[in-house]
């Protein structure tokens, strides 16, 4: 296969980047590549692609690195492919009618974990923001900090959501559910049986975030792999501070984020390939101060098959309006609409979790 014009490749991949209203520092890491790649003679960067040294070069690092590669085997690389989905996509108009679109929010919090406000409180927001479910996902035993749920305390949640249920607004329901932990072996952080009665599961990483990529790898796959799990919450546990991705907003529990966390790094390709292969659903969380995951991964993610959740992880009452940071990235990144599960019906919603 003739190979392509790497430089032109990178060129378009940072024009298509400014189009779409990317952060300044992406941008400007596929114009310097360029310009690095451009200065040398096309034997030169095809013999360093060989021998996996473009790295070397000041201005070119792994992605660029790999979208040169790509080129040079004659592949649109991945990155541009990507891009090219959405271009000329209204992102907005997109991001608007997918919103339109949510029926539901699969993970929030009350205060019987770390959230600040009762449960009820919650589901009459819900209620105002146009929602015909809340799926309640308070933390597990393992998250001290947040007050997970123990088994006993759980079991009294379910009864009085049952309880809360019988006065909420006519076409209004509280789905019972979880955010339990994933153990660093990969099994779940709640009694088997507790998991079983639950309508959605969404299971996340809170602890050792800096393992290395294959210990992570397996830990994110044997939780995947677990039939009681449904969504894969907040996959890289990245912090973004807001006004780094351009958005005016709150971080945790409403305080404005001021500190950052870099994601985990674990085989997404992987991980992302087993969710489609079970059936698990990948959240696109859409707290301002998380943002997770980042669009290079839910681009991956799309490319794979993958089921998505637009999640807001509310923690409190007005945090529930933050689904529209999610859908326009959803938007952005080219997610259809139809594998969503969160436009699905509570009964869709909870038959697909059932059958997991």
């Amino acid at each position: 296969m003739a190979s392509r014009d790497p430089v032109a490749d990178l060129r378009r991949i940072a024009f298509l980047l400014e189009a779409a209203h990317e952060a300044t520092f992406r941008v400007k890491a596929f114009r310097s590549a360029a310009t690095v790649l451009g200065g040398l003679a096309p034997d030169e960067v095809r013999t360093r692609a060989e021998n996996g040294t473009l790295g070397e070069l000041k201005g070119v690092g792994d992605v660029t690195a790999r979208c040169v590669a790509e080129s040079l085997a004659g592949e649109e690389p991945v990155y541009l492919r990507r891009l090219a989905a959405t271009e000329g996509t209204n992102t907005s108009v997109a991001a608007d009618r997918l919103r339109e679109q949510l029926r539901g929010d699969c993970h929030s919090h009350s205060d019987w974990s770390d959230g600040g406000s009762p449960i009820e409180e919650m589901a009459l927001a819900a209620v105002e923001v146009g929602h015909e479910y809340l799926v309640l996902t308070d933390h597990s035993p393992r998250l001290k900090v947040a007050r997970g749920l123990t088994p006993a305390r759980l079991r009294k949640q379910l009864d009085h959501v049952a309880t809360l249920n019988a006065q909420l607004p006519e076409g209004f329901r509280i789905l019972t559910g979880i955010e339990v932990d994933i153990n660093p072996d990969g099994t779940l952080d709640q009694e088997d049986e507790l998991l079983a009665r639950l309508d959605v599961v969404v299971g996340s990483v809170h602890s050792e975030l800096r393992a290395d990529s294959a210990a992570m790898t397996r830990r994110m796959l044997k939780a995947v792999a677990n039939p009681h799990l449904d969504i894969l919450g907040h996959c890289t546990g990245r912090r973004v501070p807001p006004s780094q991705v351009g958005i005016k907003g709150e971080g945790d529990r409403g305080h404005r984020a001021t500190t950052s966390r870099p994601p985990s790094d674990f085989d997404a390709k992987r991980v992302f390939a087993a969710c489609a292969e079970h059936g698990k659903a990948v959240e696109i969380n859409c707290r301002p101060d998380r943002l997770d995951p980042p669009k290079r991964l839910l681009r991956l993610a799309v490319e794979a098959g993958c089921l998505f959740a637009i999640d807001t992880d509310a923690h409190a009452p007005g945090q529930l309006d933050w689904q529209r940071f999610g859908c326009e990235r959803a938007s952005l990144c080219g997610v259809p609409a139809d594998r969503v599960v969160n436009t699905w019906s509570a009964d869709a919603l909870m038959e697909w979790a059932a059958a997991r």
